[in-house]
């Protein structure tokens, strides 16, 4: 009520209410209009950071022997961004410690702990992670199988559905905290088809974070990254594995190795390395990368030796060709990992979308534009209506060449009047 009311909560106030989240106190209908307050009244970083430290104080904490604990995180919205399959062996491989806990896909195509468990298990215990790490220097886990901060999850189940995020930064900074992380990296995709549209969003957006990182004692910087299109060409679970395994092996997407050895040499660089993103792409160029991931698979009970023709992906396939000559001038995110997921991902880790084209291309009339993979026919049925009525690559000509965008409406007037409710 009070936050409805615009007035600030305090930090016993909140801890109430997140305790009483945890023990199920309140129903959803409860839960879904406080969140909804937060949405409409805002928080302030007082609010901020109460949050994050009584989400850390209601969970389980993660202490490490080390002074200088790394981590690396993703605001999301770009599909086919599997960057920390190789940020983390990067770093680990240059000897840093690397803990990571990610989520699973909640309304995306693949979260990180999809993607990695296509490699080996993820839902590790808490003594099974510091293991892994103390053989290895890095981990890739899913986050759920723990109790670091829970009640970011509960939160969570009632902000998707809603499409809010008013616990943006609690949510992330406090799982950092909770596994022990003292440098973090904030990557924050910014576009037209990502989250953050403008430069001037993705600066505020850093400067709190780096405030809250202040605060709770943790190093944050921000890295602000092309979110204009998916990253790779993959999207989907066993998709995205392959790809990133094949980049860690020198042959993936120059997109993606670029993105990732930027990204892992800033963090090299706030270990105090100089020339960070020229050590990182050594690491990969010399294979030390690629072999700390297969240590990290191994310790995880994967099968180091796996190949990315090994992975199994949906044995349906249909591509989808282009109905014109021109250049590519758009790909809709949104609309690629909406097919992936009327594919059957995440839950079918083989089905997704394979691009065959980026941004730039030119690409003649019957030329493919992507491929879609699905484990059952009718999923594949669905998604290649999808597709064609979604239309999710968009081709032009010079603009000289092709004035009309689009007509609309496009055959026949509606027969029936519109009328605006009030």
């Amino acid at each position: 009520m009070y936050k409805r009311q615009g007035r600030r909560l305090t930090a016993p106030e909140i801890k109430s209410i997140v305790v009483d989240v945890i023990e199920n106190r309140l129903s959803d209908v409860e839960l879904a209009s406080f969140v909804t307050a937060l949405k409409i009244r805002g928080l302030s970083m007082d609010e901020v950071e109460a949050f994050t430290r009584a989400m850390v104080e209601t969970g389980e904490v993660i202490a490490w022997e080390e002074e200088r604990v790394f981590d690396k995180h993703s605001i999301g919205g770009v599909p086919g961004d599997k960057t920390t399959l190789l940020v983390v062996p990067i770093l680990a491989s240059a000897g840093l410690l690397i803990p990571k806990t990610s989520s699973r896909a909640i309304t995306s195509p693949a979260g990180t702990a999809d993607r990695v468990e296509v490699l080996c298990p993820v839902d590790l215990t808490i003594d099974e992670i510091r293991e892994v790490v103390r053989e290895t220097r890095g981990c890739m886990v899913w986050g759920g199988a723990l109790e670091l901060a829970p009640a970011d999850d509960l939160f969570i189940n009632v902000e998707y559905p809603l499409s809010i995020d008013p616990l943006l930064l609690p949510s992330i900074m406090s799982k950092k905290k909770a596994i022990g992380s003292t440098h973090v990296l904030i990557d924050i995709p910014m576009g037209t088809q990502a989250k953050v549209k403008t430069l001037e969003e993705a600066h505020a957006l850093a400067r709190d974070f780096i405030e809250l990182g202040r605060r709770l004692n943790i190093h944050v910087e921000c890295a602000v990254t092309y979110g204009e299109q998916p990253i790779g060409y993959a999207v989907g679970p066993a998709l995205e594995a392959r790809e990133a395994l094949e980049a860690l092996m020198g042959r993936g997407p120059i997109d993606l190795r670029e993105k990732a050895t930027n990204l892992a040499g800033v963090l090299l660089e706030m270990a105090g390395i100089e020339d960070g993103k020229a050590m990182a792409t050594h690491l990969v160029e010399a294979g030390e990368a690629e072999g700390k991931l297969r240590e990290i698979i191994s310790a995880q009970g994967g099968d180091p030796e796996v190949m990315p023709e090994d992975i199994e992906i949906g044995e349906k396939c249909e591509v989808i060709t282009s109905d014109q000559r021109g250049r590519v001038v758009a790909i809709s995110n949104s609309a690629v990992a909406h097919i992936a997921r009327e594919a059957g991902a995440p839950k079918d880790k083989g089905a997704g979308v394979l691009l065959k084209v980026k941004l730039g291309d030119e690409v003649s009339e019957g030329e493919p534009l992507f491929e879609i993979y699905a484990e059952r026919g009718w999923k594949m049925e669905a998604a290649v209506s999808l597709a064609e009525s979604l239309r999710p690559i968009r081709l032009s000509r010079r603009v000289e060449e092709r004035m009309l965008i689009e007509r609309f409406p496009k055959r026949f007037p509606p027969k029936e009047p519109f009328l605006l409710e009030r």
